[in-house]
């Protein structure tokens, strides 16, 4: 059973037991009130006629006596203790008087059934001329009381299936208004599996209900797989040529090495420190590929208190000293300044950076720290070849480089900026790189201050 069916069976079965139950409930309330009636009537006429009947036994003849005390419709009798009664009913009750006699000594009233017909009996104590107490019973019928409850049971009836012809109609209409955007939408994926092609919703009104809003968010879907999906056709591709190159490398220098290598030592060494430098670089590209295809919350972040003046100094020592290089640090901090961070992360953003002046610069490297408010600044800067200016927009892309020429040199891959942009996201810092074209580039992260 398809949703649109469901919700339509669902409220018409609801609506129809919320309005059963309704006219259950209304019918029991009003039957309830019309047997209440009945009961103080004829509660009240007992005591009238009774009243009549004590005063006037012994001085009547009883058969006269009940005669005139008779109801329009129904029956008088007066019995004895033992049972003994003198009986009258009206002309269309007669079948009453075939009722064996009952003797009740004390006060009664009741609904009784006889020939499928309902009646209200009430019975009362009465003192009888030798001295004994009788019981006067009157039963009357209750064919108009029961005549008002079948009109009424008949109305509720026809209510009920009047009242469901514009529940099953707008059932009908409010299942299709909930599951026409359903249905849209199930449409369009089948049509996006057939043609492998990204579609969208057309989304009708400026309604913002639950509806407008599920068919907003797919769209918004669409849009990221088809953002995802060309991002990933793109980085498939500059992968795939960025292996290709070293791949190559190593198999020339592998297929020298077969055939001149052990009668060349000078092409031997060659071909071994070539194949051995493409390694390191396919096993870099590799390791930072892995990272980039992380997750933002897969990067497990282990913040904690750091003391900034002592990490920039122990990060720098470590970094001059395995590359052989000067680096001035300079700092503008008002004491010891503390930053929560991951502090690998952290040496890893930075070690990108003071990559990128070690590979594009031969001179002084410059470190600088300083606080403005409620951050803190770290400035990179190299007196390298700089960037041109059209480019600086890009050089956080994937497999992007300004100098194809230059990447090849340095054996970058184009994934050190792009992966300084995903670990600065993770960490929840900002990163901007300044560069004049000639003169040098400038890197700057500002660090919320703890």
């Amino acid at each position: 059973m398809n949703l649109r069916k469901k919700i339509y069976l669902y409220t018409t079965v609801l609506f129809a037991v919320l309005l059963l139950i309704m006219n259950i409930a209304v019918y029991a309330v009003f039957s309830k009130l019309i047997y209440e009636n009945e009961q103080a009537a004829i509660s009240n006429e007992m005591a009238n006629i009774t009243k009549i009947a004590q005063s006037s036994i012994g001085e009547v003849p009883e058969t006269e006596l009940l005669r005139a005390l008779v109801p329009t419709s129904g029956m008088v009798r007066l019995v004895q203790p033992d049972n003994k009664a003198v009986t009258s009913t009206s002309l269309d009750e007669k079948a009453l008087s075939e009722i064996p006699a009952e003797y009740i000594s004390s006060e009664l009233i009741k609904t009784m059934e006889s020939d499928k017909k309902v009646y209200m009996f009430a019975s009362a104590p009465v003192i009888l001329p030798d001295g004994e107490i009788g019981s006067f019973q009157l039963t009357r019928s209750m064919e108009s009381a029961e005549k008002i409850l079948r009109t009424l049971r008949f109305v509720l009836g026809i209510a009920t299936v009047l009242a469901m012809i514009p529940v099953l109609i707008s059932s009908a209409i409010l299942s299709k208004f909930i599951t026409r955007p359903v249905a849209t939408m199930t449409a369009t994926m089948k049509e996006i599996r057939k043609s492998g092609q990204f579609k969208r919703l057309e989304l009708e009104g400026k309604s913002q209900d639950e509806l407008h809003q599920m068919g907003e968010t797919f769209n918004h879907m669409i849009d990221l797989l088809e953002s995802n999906y060309e991002k990933q056709k793109l980085f498939i591709s500059n992968a795939s040529h960025e292996l290709k190159t070293p791949l190559t490398v190593i198999e020339s220098y592998s297929s020298l090495l077969k055939r001149r290598g052990l009668k060349e030592p000078e092409l031997f060494n060659e071909s071994i420190e070539a194949i051995h430098s493409e390694a390191l670089r396919m096993k870099e590209m590799t390791e930072q590929l892995l990272l980039l295809a992380r997750h933002d919350d897969q990067w497990m972040l282990d913040l904690k208190l750091i003391d900034l003046n002592r990490f920039l100094t122990q990060v720098i020592r470590t970094y001059g000293d395995a590359f052989k290089r000067t680096i001035q640090l300079e700092f503008s901090l008002a004491g010891n300044t503390f930053i929560q961070t991951d502090e690998n992360k952290l040496k890893q953003l930075l070690f990108i950076f003071l990559d990128n002046a070690r590979k594009y610069s031969d001179d002084v490297i410059r470190v600088t720290a300083r606080a403005e408010k409620s951050e803190v600044y770290i400035r990179i800067e190299d007196r390298g070849m700089g960037i041109p200016e059209k480019d600086l927009p890009r050089v956080f892309d994937r497999f992007y480089r300004v100098d194809e020429a230059r990447n090849r040199k340095t054996g970058g891959s184009g994934l050190g900026l792009s992966l300084a942009k995903e670990i600065a996201d993770a960490l929840g810092v900002e990163i901007r790189l300044e560069s004049t074209e000639g003169v040098g580039t400038a890197a700057s992260i500002s660090i919320k201050i703890t």
